[in-house]
């Protein structure tokens, strides 16, 4: 019955705690691709052969279902992946729709045509690859019209995360949301197009400000799986144990996964 996460690296730790936390029961399998991360700087090609290698490797490892929980390989191949690549047996799902449905306004499944919606303005905070391959937008122009969305790349954030190096993170954060606000001076909301970015949320809110809804999205895909699950009973794979693998150094990457989530988590080799 086990479910696929997979990341870059160490941001998807942020949906992995959140989908514990609502699904206690189901097991999980985490892999993340730390020996090439991070993924917001490579091609859309690049980013589909390793992400079709890592939701691959996780099939293996019995997962029938798997979470991208990389916004720039949902971004960048999970389109191409879920039309040319996944099997019929399984399912691959990203992380961008349950938190434009949350934006939107909307309950799971609905296929209605687009509508105005409340936000009209609308700041997206994402790696270069998100960026330049407007997923989020096109999401969006399926739910809702008459959004701005201004896109801010936010170079070098991933980077100082993986690397533990918070202070640098927080004044690559403030000077990405200057930037953005030279471009739109009043967003009602900002999105985190980056499972990295929840360990820096209070950062974002703090240089947003108080009137600035800040949307993460952990909690919004945990709740969005559960649905899916009740929906899907039988997308739960034939895994049994819960378990952290990575391409990168076991030992390395567990210390920093352990100062992530404050609490012990051991990787093994993928």
């Amino acid at each position: 019955m086990a479910v696929g996460i997979f990341d870059s690296g160490l941001g998807g730790l942020t949906v992995l705690d959140a989908v514990q936390k609502r699904l206690p029961d189901v097991p999980l399998v985490y892999l993340g691709d730390n020996a090439h991360a991070p993924y917001g700087v490579r091609d859309a090609d690049d980013v589909y052969d390793l992400t079709t290698r890592a939701a691959d490797r996780l099939f293996q490892a019995g997962c029938d279902l798997v979470i991208l929980a990389c916004n720039t390989a949902s971004a960048a191949a999970l389109r191409r992946m879920q039309e040319t690549w996944v099997p019929t047996d399984k399912r691959v799902l990203g992380v961008f729709v349950p938190l434009i449905e949350a934006l939107t306004e909307r309950q799971w499944g609905d296929n209605s045509p687009p509508r105005e919606v409340a936000v009209k303005h609308v700041a997206l905070f994402a790696t270069p690859a998100t960026v330049s391959s407007r997923a989020f937008q096109r999401e969006l122009a399926f739910r809702a019209i008459g959004v701005d969305v201004e896109a801010q790349a936010c170079g070098g954030v991933v980077d100082a995360i993986e690397d533990g190096d918070m202070i640098l993170a927080e004044a690559l954060v403030r000077s990405h949301v200057d930037a953005l606000r030279r471009k739109m001076p009043t967003p009602e909301a900002a999105i985190l197009g980056c499972t990295h970015y929840p360990l820096m949320q209070e950062v974002f809110q703090d240089a947003l400000g108080p009137d600035v809804a800040v949307y993460s999205q952990a909690n919004l895909v945990a709740e969005s799986l559960a649905d899916y699950l009740i929906r899907h009973p039988k997308m739960m794979g034939p895994g049994e144990a819960s378990k952290f693998l990575t391409t990168g150094d076991p030992k390395r990457v567990s210390s920093r996964a352990t100062q992530f989530l404050r609490r012990q988590i051991t990787f093994e080799a993928a």
